[in-house]
């Protein structure tokens, strides 16, 4: 699939006219995420930005590279929402990089009065993205874990 930046795309938006809109969306079609892959594009944008490679996203979430890539794509959908947030604490996300992760997957996003969410979010915002440490925050106070194993 080719790729056009999307900074690329956000100058051309910039000073365009409602009627230049259907020219746009027709010369730029095959760039244009649709709402299954936004996920995908999202994610892989705030990765690559901070160099990180889905495969060891894959690794630290604790999935293999097959069945993370199908989550990842939404080829295989999940309704474990501690995995996608096991995604992002894997590519060091912050809160609001989580929250709009959450969003696109289809997914609520942390919210301050769950207590285990109020865990998580304080986990991001200080930069924990150690499961086990996370772990151990949680059951530290009587949560339940995000890993399985």
């Amino acid at each position: 699939m080719q790729k056009k930046p999307t900074d690329e795309l956000n100058d051309l938006l910039e000073n365009m006219k409602p009627d230049q809109l259907e020219a746009y969306f027709k010369d730029n079609e095959k760039y244009m995420a649709d709402e299954k892959k936004a996920f995908y594009y999202y994610m892989k944008d705030v990765l690559d930005e901070k160099n990180i490679k889905l495969k060891d996203v894959y690794s630290f979430a604790g999935v293999t590279e097959s069945y993370g890539s199908k989550i990842f794509t939404m080829e295989k959908h999940t309704k474990d929402r501690d995995l996608i947030i096991r995604f992002c604490i894997a590519g060091h996300f912050n809160w609001d990089e989580t929250n709009r992760a959450l969003k696109l997957y289809g997914l609520n996003e942390l919210y301050a009065k769950d207590p285990r969410d109020a865990v998580l979010i304080v986990a991001i915002n200080n930069r924990i993205y150690n499961l086990y440490d996370i772990d151990e925050m949680l059951l530290e106070h009587g949560l339940e874990k995000h890993t399985t194993e």
